[in-house]
Formats: structure tokens, C-alpha cells, sequence
């Protein structure tokens, strides 16, 4: 029988631990902010809610430092990187410390960058074709984008020939149909901008906290 060399048997135990823990989560907060100065305030907030996941996208300013300071402040959280389109974001992302990838299209390098380094991808795909070159790519989660602009009904179809797929619903979702999502087959959610605006004071921040109390205490255990 032939042998994994040791260091490509180690990524692979990393990157299936990452997407373990984010199969447990089933819960991504998305993090697009405008300045860079409004990011820790709000991992700040998202983290005493109780995430366990969080992607910073690479369109919001300074995301790599953004990565690598909260990887150091919660050490406890997988922290990801979002919109990476092009394998080049894939190699700073991954340097930067980005304990997973999300991305908005099918990218099969950036899977295979991913892959090799341990780092768990999920990649984004709306239609049925779309499914099954992710899934080809060997994405290890699909990201259902924009699923709120197709709607429930859509991904409950989906769900019907791709019941072993783990989808994962982003865009649409909020806390007044969360539990419609999960209800329809989804494995987990993510959701930005309900979740992650600015906070500008401790009031802000008191009520953001509570808002992701909210979400998670609908997330099925």
C-alpha cells in the first residue's frame, strides 16, 4: 500500500478538521466593511455572541492584517477569507493565516491551492450545472450564491437530486427565515450584512451581540 508522505497526510488532517468545525458551526458570519478600523469592533462583538466561524472578504480594506490580528485574538475561532476569486488572492489569503476559503464562483485551482496547503474551500455555485463542477473541483462545501435572489423554493429543489451535498445558502438569509434554510436541507448559512455592519458605540455593540444570540439560538443543534 503506498504511504502519504507525513506533511501531505498533516494538511489533510488540518484541512478536515477546519471543515468539521465548520460543519458544526453551520453558522459563517461575512464581514465586508468599508474601513479597516470598523473590522475588530465588530469580530469583537460577533465573538462574545458566540461565532465560531467568520470570513473577512478580500474587498474590505486591509483584510490580511484583519486575518492575521484576529487569528491571534481568538485563537478559538476559524477565521476565513471571502470573495477570493483568482488563486492569487488564494496564496495571500493562506499566508495571511485564512483557516478556510470562500469564494463567489468555481475556481478549480483555487481548490487545489487550497488543498495542498490544508485549508477547506467553499466554493460558490448557484445553478445545478454549477453543483456539479464544484463539487468535480472537490469543493468541500458549495456556497448557494445569491440564494436569496432564487429563494427557498429553489434551494428545496436543489436539495431534491443533491440531498448528500452539503449546500451552504448565502445571501437572503436573515433571522426571520433561518430556520426556513436549515428546514430546507441547508448544512449551514452565512450571513454578512444583517450580522456585521459597523458598531459605533457600547450600545451598538450590546445589541449586536444580541442580535447574534438571536441567530444562533436558531441554528439546529
Amino acid at each position: 500500500m503506498t504511504q502519504l508522505n507525513p506533511q501531505i497526510q498533516d494538511k489533510q488532517i488540518q484541512r478536515q478538521h477546519s471543515a468539521e468545525l465548520i460543519r458544526a458551526a453551520k453558522f459563517v458570519a461575512i464581514i465586508r466593511l468599508a474601513k479597516f478600523e470598523e473590522i475588530a469592533p465588530v469580530i469583537e462583538c460577533l465573538v462574545a455572541g458566540g461565532i465560531k466561524v467568520l470570513e473577512v472578504t478580500a474587498n474590505t480594506p486591509c483584510y490580511l492584517d484583519a486575518i492575521d490580528q484576529a487569528r491571534d485574538l481568538y485563537p478559538d475561532v476559524l477565521i476565513g477569507a471571502g470573495t477570493i476569486i483568482n488563486l492569487e488572492r488564494a496564496r495571500l489569503a493562506i499566508a495571511a493565516g485564512a483557516q478556510f476559503l470562500v469564494t463567489p464562483n468555481t475556481k478549480p485551482e483555487i481548490v487545489e491551492y487550497a488543498h495542498q496547503q490544508g485549508v477547506p474551500v467553499l466554493l460558490g455555485a448557484l445553478t445545478p450545472t454549477d453543483i456539479i463542477a464544484a463539487l468535480d473541483c472537490g469543493a468541500d462545501f458549495i456556497k448557494v450564491f445569491p440564494a436569496g435572489s432564487m429563494g427557498i423554493d429553489y434551494f428545496k429543489d436543489l436539495k431534491g437530486p443533491y440531498s448528500d451535498i452539503d449546500l451552504m445558502p448565502v445571501g437572503g438569509v436573515n433571522v426571520d427565515n433561518v430556520q426556513d434554510w436549515f428546514a430546507a436541507g441547508a448544512v449551514g448559512v452565512g450571513v454578512g450584512n444583517d450580522l456585521t455592519q459597523a458598531v459605533y458605540s457600547e450600545q451598538d455593540k450590546l445589541q449586536r451581540i444580541a442580535h447574534v444570540k438571536k441567530y444562533l439560538d436558531q441554528v439546529p443543534i
